[in-house]
């Protein structure tokens, strides 16, 4: 079976419950104020997986949650993760994402901060709407840790003493917090038990930690037309991430110096050195069962939910998130 395959039956799973979602989303975008209706619907209608969405729709499935606003919760996230797009590629200064123009590089910085701010704004009227205080709480927490990692990575640019540990602590706040909050908030509006809560947290931040690792392996990895972002952008913006980290802690001393050298200047220009260094080291395949290894926890975090079509979804979306290839 190929990966499309799995892609489309795990998504079939909610296929109604996804239909709702899209739905919600667009009326939600509505605005009378013409340009936040354009960038909303121009990033919206990007082509992007929906990931968080889905896991809030097969959370909520494992838990047998029999409401309807499990929907808005699952735009509300869309609309958080929307929002942290806008406001990253302003300041990675990006100009391509998903395989097109970003926001910013169409219609300017400026905009695409405030249509990000309104995203914000409009996901924290439809928390109102759920009126659930754990799933508000649960949300308004995560957002802030979100912008606590983002400040982080931003402060670690070109900062090649950069540790693992440091790196992780990174990734867990500005890309495994929103996934974690998918699954966290699915439960609690499901009222499940608390070791079906906890171990819907843990199933969230393990896939999202696998997610971020296989991304950062493809930015060396994978094929810049698949992807629709550039192959190297991190090592060009300074963003100091895995195989980086294990090259230089495990490479000669002249390969360390040269990936040091890399990252403190412009990291294209010695992009075939450092990813000589990689390989030799064996970082991208460090990087590669890293992710294995976090893809498996959340697969074991799981295993106490009941045997349903739901959580095979979730099985089969910890072994695909480390097989895709964009």
């Amino acid at each position: 079976m190929s990966q499309n395959d799995d892609v489309r039956r795990i998504y079939a799973t909610v296929k109604e419950d996804f239909q709702a979602v899209n739905e919600c989303i667009m009326a939600q975008l509505h605005s009378d104020v013409g340009l936040v209706e354009k960038i909303g619907h121009y990033i919206i209608d990007a082509g992007g997986k929906r990931l968080r969405p889905l896991l809030v729709l097969l959370s909520a499935g494992a838990c047998g949650y029999k409401g309807d606003k499990h929907s808005t919760l699952a735009a509300t996230i869309e609309f958080l993760h929307t929002a942290t797009l806008l406001h990253d590629d302003v300041v990675d200064s990006s100009d391509l994402r998903r395989g097109r123009s970003t926001a910013n590089a169409r219609w300017g910085n400026s905009p695409s901060v405030l249509v990000g701010d309104f995203l914000f704004s409009r996901a924290f009227e439809m928390m109102v709407q759920i009126n659930k205080m754990d799933v508000i709480s649960t949300l308004a927490s995560a957002t802030n840790v979100i912008a606590e990692g983002e400040v982080m990575q931003l402060v670690n640019v070109r900062d090649p003493n950069l540790t693992e540990e440091q790196y992780r602590e990174v990734i867990r706040c500005k890309t495994a917090m929103l996934f974690e909050a998918s699954t966290h908030t699915a439960a609690l509006l499901a009222e499940a038990s608390s070791e079906k809560i906890e171990a819907l947290k843990a199933y969230g931040n393990h896939l999202g930690l696998a997610f971020q690792l296989v991304d950062d392996l493809l930015d060396y990895t994978g094929d810049s037309d698949t992807m629709g972002k550039n192959a190297g952008d991190d090592l060009a913006e300074g963003k100091v991430t895995l195989p980086l980290i294990h090259a230089m802690a495990n490479g000669t001393q002249e390969q360390t110096t040269a990936i040091r050298k890399a990252i403190r200047g412009n990291g294209l220009e010695h992009l075939g050195e450092v990813m000589a260094a990689m390989k030799a080291c064996g970082s991208l395949n460090y990087t590669a069962q890293s992710a294995r290894d976090e893809a498996n926890k959340a697969i074991a975090a799981i295993q106490i939910l009941d045997d349903t079509p739901h959580r095979q979804a979730m099985i089969d979306l910890a072994h695909m998130s480390v097989k895709r290839t964009a």
